[in-house]
């Protein structure tokens, strides 16, 4: 019916989003990796570590830095 279409369409249109969203981010990470700043906090310049780095290869701040980015965004909404 109307509103199943709707709701999948509303759905795929989040999806195409993400998606472009994510595609900048790699090619972000790949232009960092070109310029030999992969892998460094956009923040403090510390290295973001290995870890987090598998866990989201397009990070561009280290744990703590996020963190606090985070808890600032909380208090904001």
């Amino acid at each position: 019916d109307r509103a199943t279409q709707e709701e999948e369409f509303t759905l795929e249109l989040r999806t195409r989003d993400r998606e472009r969203k994510l595609i900048k981010k790699i090619e972000e990470s790949l232009i960092d990796l070109e310029k030999g700043d992969y892998g460094f906090c956009e923040s403090c310049g510390v290295d973001i570590g290995i870890r987090r780095l598998e866990a989201r290869p397009t990070a561009t701040l280290c744990i703590d830095c996020k963190t606090l980015d985070e808890i600032r965004e909380k208090n904001r909404a």
